[in-house]
């Protein structure tokens, strides 16, 4: 499904994240970026080492906040690897925390001149946010970007 927003164009897609030919893709990460299970494991796996290594220099990244990594043998050129919240019921800011990382993804792109990223569904895996409620934020976290 595409959708046109000004000058650009949000896409809805599934399928492997590790596949997709943007610029950018965007890492689920946990705080101390060590790779792991789920997309955050799909991508270290995809893109090799390189990534890791870069991780390992960057050394930690905090809940709600972004960095970026080279995509090494994946199709895109960047990994922006940014943590999303733990789920806790929805009374700890967990949609703020989730909306930062989708901004700040989008800021870290914007900052390296990048025109196409692509997205997991942040946090809905291992750290339980509700995929209704994950996916609400992250649109509207990226049509208020857009707009």
């Amino acid at each position: 499904m595409d959708v046109k927003i000004g000058k650009a164009t949000l896409s809805i897609v599934e399928g492997d994240i590790t596949r997709e030919e943007t610029e950018a893709i965007v890492n689920a990460a946990n705080s101390g970026l060590r790779g792991g299970g789920g997309v955050d494991g799909a991508i270290h796996r995809a893109g090799g080492p390189s990534i890791l290594e870069e991780c390992r220099k960057i050394g930690h990244c905090p809940t709600s906040r972004a960095v970026i990594t080279t995509g090494g043998n994946l199709k895109a050129k960047h990994v922006i690897h940014t943590v999303g919240p733990v789920w806790g019921g929805g009374g700890r800011n967990e949609a703020g925390l989730l909306k930062s990382a989708y901004l700040e993804s989008l800021k870290l792109a914007a900052k390296k001149g990048l025109k196409s990223v692509s997205f997991p569904a942040i946090s809905t895996g291992a750290y339980g946010y509700p995929l209704n409620e994950a996916a609400r934020v992250a649109l509207e976290t990226a049509i208020e970007t857009l707009e």
